[in-house]
């Protein structure tokens, strides 16, 4: 399984108390401003009198609280402290007063080339990153071919990295972030970053690290990545928290503070026109993804394995999956019920299956158990989609309104296809073509027989 995904469930996290802690956090600068000197300012110096210092203070009196297995977005215009913040996570630097907490491995992307040596290859500058980070040569060795592999820089992985471009700084240190094994993940605008295949790998990476309850900051200009991706939300102005909270609440009063031509801006840059249709909070509370129920079954890891057991959101078209349900029952339950559902990105429903259609055995006692769910191919187009898991104290049809937990269109997975596939479904197909006989036959000569000619197209 990759190393990245190896972290305790979200269920577990959040229990564990607070990731990061900042309480009445500051940082100053101090400005060292390069002016002309003049004689008079050089008799000044002279006789000891010195300009008066001048200083800078990107954060003042932060305080929140990030509990673990939160994923959580910083918002704000450029200069309003977020670079700064995640650099006094990392302990890159030291805060001017406050105090803050960190529990947890923490792994940072921020910075494009940070903690790299430009004169050392890909490779080097994997087993440098990783020990700068505190892991030890056994640790490190078994996770370089993963980290390879996700970067995905063919023969410029043993190229000295001051020749890579942004993108592949970026895909470098993103695939290095995520398989040490992180607590903490840190992100700084990272998706802005490279073409639309790695972001769209990213989102996937965070999704399940997200899901298996890795606590992520996130930075971003992207509101609808915020939106997607992030429980909670922190609008920082001006060096201070001007909201912390839910995160579609904090992004409709960043929008309604700005002026009105940027926000008609973001969101149509952000397609968030049909989000902003709704009422502050409703959005959140109707729209998935999210979590419901409060009941004796409780699911605490989902994910999907690919026909050689190995964990992943990405497959390509007819692909056998199996989908793994690990939860806990609180108690014995006699009729329970599981549930997997697909959806489109858009809402649209396309499949489902539960244990009502495949009966499972009744829970005997309190404990783990695990369900295991086989498609034999999963036949749908390339594209992104949403996957649904739900439990059940008893059978509750046909509506369903009662679930003991389910995980609302809560994982993402891909499709993937280097030919283009047509529809929402493929559907395995073959045909045969008898064409019409061209040339005239002579009196009496038989009729040829076209031999049917094969094709098979998915």
């Amino acid at each position: 399984m990759n190393s990245a995904l190896e972290a305790p469930t979200r269920a577990e996290q959040i229990t564990r108390g607070p990731a990061i802690h900042f309480e009445g956090v500051s940082k100053r600068f101090q400005l060292d401003r390069q002016s002309e000197r003049s004689l008079l300012e050089l008799g000044a110096r002279l006789v000891g009198r010195r300009a008066p210092r001048e200083y800078f203070w990107p954060l003042r009196d932060v305080s929140f609280s990030i509990p673990r297995g939160a994923t959580v977005g910083l918002i704000g215009e450029n200069g309003a402290g977020k670079s700064t913040l995640l650099k006094l996570v990392t302990r890159i630097l030291q805060p001017t007063g406050g105090t803050i907490q960190i529990n947890g491995r923490v792994s940072a992307l921020l910075e494009l080339g940070a903690g790299f040596h430009g004169e050392l290859t890909g490779r080097d500058n994997i087993y440098l990153h990783c020990a700068l980070l505190g892991l030890r040569p056994e640790e490190i060795t078994p996770i370089v071919e993963p980290i390879v592999r996700f970067a995905d820089l063919g023969a410029f992985i043993d190229t000295p990295v001051k020749h890579y471009s942004s993108g592949m700084y970026a895909r470098l240190g993103f695939a290095i972030a995520i398989h040490v094994r992180p607590e903490i993940l840190l992100v700084d605008e990272v998706l802005a970053v490279g073409d639309e295949a790695f972001q769209r790998r990213c989102l996937d990476t965070i999704e399940q690290m997200r899901a298996r309850g890795i606590t992520i900051m996130l930075v971003s200009h992207s509101l609808s990545h915020v939106l997607t991706l992030c429980d909670q939300c922190i609008w920082l102005e001006d060096g201070n928290v001007r909201a912390f909270g839910a995160s579609a609440d904090v992004v409709r009063a960043y929008l309604a503070a700005v002026d009105e031509d940027t926000a008609q801006r973001l969101i149509s840059e952000n397609a968030l026109q049909e989000w902003m249709q709704y009422e502050p909070g409703e959005a959140l509370a109707l729209r998935p993804p999210r979590r419901v129920g409060k009941g004796p079954l409780r699911i605490n890891r989902v994910e999907m394995r690919s026909a050689d057991g190995a964990a992943t959101w990405s497959f390509p078209p007819l692909a056998p999956v199996t989908i793994r349900i690990e939860y806990t029952a609180a108690q014995a339950v006699a009729e329970p019920v599981f549930s997997v559902l697909i959806h489109k990105q858009d809402g649209h429903y396309l499949w489902a299956s539960n244990t009502m259609d495949h009966p499972v055995p009744p829970i005997d006692a309190a404990g783990a158990g695990v369900l295991e769910v086989q498609v034999k191919g999963v036949a749908l187009a390339a594209g992104r989609y949403r996957l649904s898991a739900a439990a059940y104290p008893e059978p509750d049809s046909p509506y369903w309104g009662y679930p003991s937990d389910f995980h609302e269109q809560l994982y993402e997975f891909q499709i993937t296809s280097d030919r283009e596939i047509h529809g929402d479904v493929v559907m395995p197909s073959h045909w045969t073509h008898t064409p019409p006989h061209a040339a005239p036959r002579a009196q009496g000569e038989p009729l040829a027989q076209a031999a049917p000619i094969p094709h098979t197209e998915l």
